[in-house]
């Protein structure tokens, strides 16, 4: 004998089936919008990765000084560090204010 506002057994069944199937349908697309986010993540860091800019080119090695000659006489450094001295404000190394500046030290030492 059934209650009259109950449903029967297979009125139970069929509505365990029906929030059964929701629940597995809501499930999978959680499921699947997390997949998407997730990829489309990975593809913007892949993107970024891709654009960012090259590290610039290491700088060019040092020139390497040359090798020392034979210490001169003394009066001849003198005379050797002046000319050294007016190459370089020569090649636009020192400014005429910085060769005044070196050449006072080198004479009055």
């Amino acid at each position: 004998m059934r209650r009259p506002g109950r449903p029967g057994l297979l009125g139970t069944v069929g509505r365990t089936a029906v929030v059964a199937g929701t629940a597995t349908a809501t499930a999978n697309a959680v499921n699947r919008h997390a997949q998407n986010k997730a990829a489309e993540k990975e593809r913007a860091a892949a993107n970024e990765t891709q654009q960012a800019a090259p590290p610039p080119p290491p700088p060019p090695p040092a020139p390497v000084a040359p090798a020392s000659a034979p210490a001169p006489a003394p009066g001849d450094d003198l005379v050797s560090k002046l000319t050294e001295l007016a190459k370089l404000r020569d090649s636009g190394v020192l400014s005429q204010a910085e060769f005044e500046q070196v050449k006072a030290l080198v004479l009055n030492p």
